[in-house]
């Protein structure tokens, strides 16, 4: 099998795990603000339930959080485990996951703002949500860019865990062929495809920083 014919074969795999890395990224980003908010400004005991919640995440190995989410249903409440719920099991764990570690990289982005850019929010009269919304959440995206752009890299290789509750993405499908093969060329071609969604990751970031750079010389 020639390298071409390995790509070609991977391509539904690759798509897979595409798939699940931008939704990933649609669901956790947004999560992840929410849970910093409540971290940061909610009542306390609830900041502390959230705390627990990160601190779970963050203490436990994602494999195991996929484990319960595809698992938990059944051996909790019986439900059947159905294929299809494969893929938004591995959606839901990993959007959980994620969204913890986004929001702690959030809330170091907020507390970093000077107390100043708050004071001058209240003097032009701005509301808390009107500051929030136009004033900190803006410049605090500018300070953690590079630590969300670490994090959606560590997210494209963390999509072939998916591989531990049986949902076929791009590592899963290189096993396969390998085995089949007998050959480590389908794990050559799977790096390469790796890489280049690091570098197009990478790259859009990086625009994303100088877009949102507003220190120009």
């Amino acid at each position: 099998m020639s390298i071409i014919d390995i790509a070609v074969q991977l391509g539904d795999s690759l798509i897979n795990s595409v798939s699940v890395f931008l939704l990933t990224l649609l669901f956790s980003i947004p999560l992840g603000i929410i849970i910093c908010v409540i971290r940061l400004y909610a009542w306390k005991p609830i900041q502390w339930i959230v705390k627990f919640y990160i601190s779970i995440v963050r203490g436990t190995p994602l494999m195991l959080q996929l484990f319960v989410v595809y698992f938990g249903p059944y051996y909790i409440a019986g439900i059947p485990l159905r294929p299809a719920y494969r893929f938004w099991a591995v959606i839901i764990a990993f959007s959980l996951n994620y969204a913890a570690y986004f929001a702690e990289i959030f809330r170091s982005g907020i507390q970093s703002i000077p107390i100043g850019q708050h004071e001058a929010s209240f003097i032009l009269g701005y509301g808390s949500f009107q500051k929030f919304t136009r004033i900190i959440i803006p410049q605090m995206f500018k300070r953690v860019l590079p630590a969300v752009t670490n994090e959606s890299i560590t997210l494209v290789k963390d999509t072939s865990l998916a591989f531990a509750i049986s949902y076929i993405e791009l590592f899963s499908e290189t096993k396969m062929i390998a085995a089949a093969q007998t050959s480590m060329i389908p794990y050559l071609v799977a790096a390469i495809f790796y890489y280049v969604l690091n570098l197009i990751v990478a790259g859009i970031m990086s625009l994303l920083e100088k877009k949102l750079n507003y220190y120009r010389i």
